[in-house]
């Protein structure tokens, strides 16, 4: 009986084992679709080649396309639920999109060599500089660069690449994150962030990063 058993448990842990080996795998990216649906649709705001011509429109080339991937479906909303971003224009645009054709767009955008911003502001340049790359430790506002990085570029899924992107973009999000009109930030991170920046800093440091390589 024993030995019996010890067969079954050996033969349901070897079919487990087989059924996971054989999960099928997401599909992968394909850019040259992503390229096809910006081409028609996204080339409106974007550009095709993901370099917005105006600043209320971000910069989408070289951004991570894990964190491009995260923006849509959070424009997109997951069934009954509202989506966690909240953009007339986005949420209706993605309305139709699957998650591989995000995965698609993601990949193409990608690929994209990035057109990048450049600061424009003297005056502010120290002083973005240093809240970009210290903080205020006096009011509890950690340096920027902490997730973002040195050079801006982020991490993939977790934190953008903002170098080069539009000041006035990025100005419009933090004030955004500050009085809660944007709120897909993970664990209210950039929330407890903006709310402790004035009007000035978050300009400064908006220009600061436009000018970052």
């Amino acid at each position: 009986m024993n030995r019996f058993l010890m067969l079954l448990a050996g033969l349901a842990g070897a079919t487990v084992a087989f059924a996971a080996t054989n999960v099928a795998p997401p599909p992968k990216a394909d850019p040259a679709k992503g390229r096809q649906i910006v081409s028609t649709v996204c080339v409106a705001c974007h550009n095709l080649d993901g370099n917005s011509a105006i600043p209320v429109n971000p910069k989408l080339a070289g951004q991570h396309a894990e964190y491009l991937v995260k923006q849509m479906k959070n424009f997109k909303g997951d069934g009954a639920k509202p989506p966690e971003r909240v953009n007339a224009v986005m949420n209706a645009m993605v309305l139709a999109y699957s998650e591989e054709q995000m995965r698609d767009l993601g990949a193409y955008f990608a690929g994209q060599k990035l057109k990048a911003e450049v600061a424009k502001n003297r005056d502010t340049i120290e002083v973005g500089q240093r809240l970009y790359r210290a903080g205020d430790q006096a009011k509890g506002l950690p340096a920027c660069a902490g997730c973002h990085g040195p050079t801006g570029a982020g991490i993939p899924a977790q934190y953008p690449r903002i170098a080069g992107q539009f000041a006035e973009y990025i100005e419009l999000q933090l004030k955004s994150f500050r009085v809660g009109e944007r709120a897909n930030d993970p664990n209210k991170m950039m929330r407890m962030v903006a709310i402790k920046m004035t009007d000035a800093e978050i300009k400064a440091v908006s220009d600061y990063v436009a000018g970052l390589r």
